[in-house]
Order: structure tokens, then sequence, then C-alpha cells
């Protein structure tokens, strides 16, 4: 049968965050190893708006970087970050406007599951915004530990205080845009992970954009779930693709409008496999 679009029903509260027991302690050294692989995207997924929105709220800029058709996103990034610079915008006050970005709808209570059950999932986030401000918000909220790698374009301050941009990689997906294709990302990654060792029961995909929807189609099988944002690009484009050809979306699909639907499917993933 074709994978469909699940409305999920919870059976069960989330539970109340519980530390997590200390490296070396009994329960730490009997735990199994990571059974699940949980992917996150950034923008509009685990902040409820979009990073490079929110940096720019307030400030106008010239007609000259209004972003058009002939340069990349990550291009145009570039120049507007330099800009910032020019006008006295240092890398500190864009960190302050990042680590502002509210979280989206449930995602403090889903963080608050994924770290009492930490050694159930290994967390990933793959996200096209930059690693200065993904890595400023996650720490801000106290998520960043929680993570085991976190792949965006590079970003960091240069000798003058600017914040500077660069692509993440070269590729030749169709779909993507050229600075960074997830797909590529995730799959490298878990043939990586496969050589380490490491096994996953399901990869768990969480995200919202049309670039979100390349690794879900690609590196998701049939064993695997996605769960698209409600309404927004990356859900819209599962349904054309389940409607169109049935079986061309291998994965499971879960949608949400608050993060605790996630964390409540997965609660019922790990009582499922106890």
């Amino acid at each position: 049968f074709p994978p469909q679009i699940w409305s999920f029903q919870p059976k069960f509260p989330i539970p109340p965050l519980t530390p997590s027991p200390p490296q070396g302690s009994p329960t730490s050294s009997s735990s199994p190893r990571p059974r699940f692989l949980l992917v996150f995207d950034f923008d509009e997924t685990i902040v409820d708006e979009n990073s490079d929105d929110s940096i720019l709220r307030g400030r106008s800029l010239p007609e000259r970087l209004r972003h058009g058709p002939g340069a990349s996103y990550n291009e145009h990034m570039q120049r507007v970050l330099a800009f910032l610079g020019e006008q006295g915008v240092r890398a500190a006050d864009l960190r302050a406007a990042y680590e502002a970005i509210p979280l989206s709808p449930g995602v403090a209570e889903l963080f608050q599951f994924l770290s009492k059950h930490s050694e159930r999932f290994e967390i990933i986030l793959i996200s096209d915004a930059n690693v200065f401000g993904v890595e400023a918000k996650l720490r801000a909220a106290g998520l960043r530990s929680l993570f085991r790698k976190v792949f965006s374009n590079p970003a960091g301050a240069d000798r003058r205080g600017f914040l500077t941009l660069g692509p993440y990689h070269s590729h030749k997906c169709g779909r993507c845009p050229p600075n960074m294709c997830k797909n590529k990302i995730l799959s490298e990654y878990l043939a990586q992970r496969a050589r380490e060792g490491a096994e996953f029961r399901k990869v768990l995909y969480v995200g919202d954009g049309a670039n979100d929807f390349c690794p879900s189609s690609g590196a998701l099988g049939e064993e695997d779930v996605a769960f698209p944002r409600k309404g927004y690009p990356m859900h819209r484009m599962i349904l054309e693709a389940q409607e169109r050809q049935s079986g061309t979306f291998r994965a499971a699909a879960v949608p949400w409008e608050s993060a605790e639907e996630v964390a409540r499917f997965l609660q019922e993933l790990l009582r499922e496999r106890c």
C-alpha cells in the first residue's frame, strides 16, 4: 500500500522532563545504543520565523540588494550581511537578534521529551540558514547539547566584526539551491554512520520547506517517517507527490501544527518498541 498522510491522535500526555542520568552512571552505561535518527530543519521548524527575515526586521535595504532571479539566495545574503556590516551592524548585534527568535509552537515540549529519552535518539540539524545564527539560537534555548551534528552554511565574524557567509558545498541536484542539497548531506551522513557501526531503526525528518522535500523523498524509505509542518511547502509537495503517483514518496508522513504532536508520536513509537 502507498504511504499515507497520518492524522495522529495521541493516547498519552507528554511526560514531564526529568534529567538524563550523568555519563558513567549505571543507568547510562546500560542504556541501549540510539535506535532512531531524528533530523531537524531550523527556520520555521525549530524557530517560528525565517531567521534571515528576523535579523533584517526594522532595517531597510537599498534597491540593489533586493533579491532577484539573477542571484542565488545564499549569494544575496552574503551581500546583505556585507551591507549591514558597512552600516555598523556587527556580528554581536546579529547574535542577539538570532537569540530572540521565538521557538515554534510545541518545540520546547518536544525537546523536553527528547532530553528525557536522549539515549534513544541521535539528533542532527540540517539548515540552509547559517551556522552562526543556528548555533546562537540553540545555545540560547539550551538545546545545543542534544544535537550530535549541525550542518549549515559557514558563517562567522571577520576581523572587522562583520558577519560573513559562504555556501555549504556544491552538488549536482537539479531541484535544490546551488549552495546546499539536504539530501546529499543526509545520505552522506547515513553512509558515514553505517561505516562507524551505527544502526537506526528509523530515520525521522522534521521540516517545513521545499528543500526539506528533497531529503525526505530521497533518503527516507518505507520504514521512515517525515513530519512536514502542516500547510507549508514540504507538506504540499508530499501531497502532490502522492496524488501524482502513489509510491513515489515512500516514507510515512505525519503533518504537525504544534511540535507536541511530533513528541506524542515519538512517545508512541518508543512504547511500541520497548
